[in-house]
C-alpha cells in the first residue's frame, strides 16, 4: 500500500519507520531538495506566534528573499522554472524543504 503522505509531497512524517511504500518517481518536472532552507531563529519565533520586533521581522523577510532569489537564479541555469516553494512547516520531515518545478522533466533531471 502506498503512503499517502509520501505520494502527495515526497516526504513522510513517519520516515523510515513508515509501514507503507514510498515510491520515488523515476523522473519528474519537480525537484525536491530536503532541508535546504535554514530558518533563522527569528523566523521560527514568528511561526510559533512569539512577539518579534519590527526589525526582526524585516531581517527575516530579507533573509528569505535573498535565499529565494539565490535559489531561483541558480536553478534557472538548468531550465525554465515554473514555481518554487519553500516550506516553513516546523515538522521535521518538511522544514526547509524546497520544491522547484521546471517546465519540462528533462530540465529537472540535469
Amino acid at each position: 500500500v502506498n503512503c499517502p503522505f509520501y505520494f502527495k509531497i515526497g516526504a513522510c512524517r513517519h520516515g523510515d519507520k513508515c509501514t507503507r511504500v514510498h515510491n520515488k518517481p523515476q523522473i519528474s518536472e519537480t525537484l525536491l531538495v530536503k532541508n535546504m532552507y535554514k530558518n533563522p531563529p527569528v523566523s521560527i519565533a514568528i511561526v510559533e506566534g512569539k512577539k518579534v520586533s519590527d526589525e526582526g521581522v524585516k531581517q527575516s523577510i530579507k533573509h528569505f528573499e535573498d535565499f529565494y532569489e539565490a535559489v531561483f537564479l541558480e536553478f534557472s541555469n538548468y531550465g525554465r522554472i515554473e514555481d518554487v516553494n519553500v516550506l516553513d512547516n516546523l515538522g521535521d520531515h518538511l522544514i526547509g524543504n524546497v520544491y522547484i518545478q521546471f517546465s519540462q522533466e528533462n530540465e529537472a533531471k540535469t
